[in-house]
């Protein structure tokens, strides 16, 4: 059973992850904001960090520079991709996976699965 980070400003967005990977068995801890996913990343041990790309105090391409820092893989769901390409200069798209929103979510347990090798 793997232990993923979803980090989703977004509630109802962040509940439909949650109950997707939850019932593919997945355990998942749940941050609204940047600050609160750097503190959990610090704090707990994840297989996977699903983070939005664009949160109301940072990006999702930090935090998963954050947690490839510590040898985690971590997927981005956008639905702002220019924006994440126009705000970020230093930004290589082909460097992480980007996932557009909406996603289905056989795609998210598939790239999920692909990530974390199961």
């Amino acid at each position: 059973m793997s232990r993923i980070l979803v980090v989703e400003d977004d509630p109802d967005v962040l509940l439909v992850f949650e109950e997707v990977l939850v019932e593919a068995g997945h355990k998942t801890d749940a941050a609204k904001t940047f600050c609160e996913a750097y503190i959990l990343l610090d704090l707990r041990e994840y297989d996977l960090v699903l983070s939005d790309g664009r949160l109301p105090d940072g990006t999702g391409i930090t935090l998963a520079d954050k947690a490839k820092a510590k040898g985690i893989p971590a997927l981005i769901v956008t639905g702002y991709l220019p924006w994440l390409c126009d705000h970020n200069p230093k930004f290589n798209i082909s460097a992480y996976r980007v996932l557009q929103k909406p996603v289905r979510p056989s795609v998210l347990l598939a790239e999920v699965n692909n990530a974390i090798g199961s």
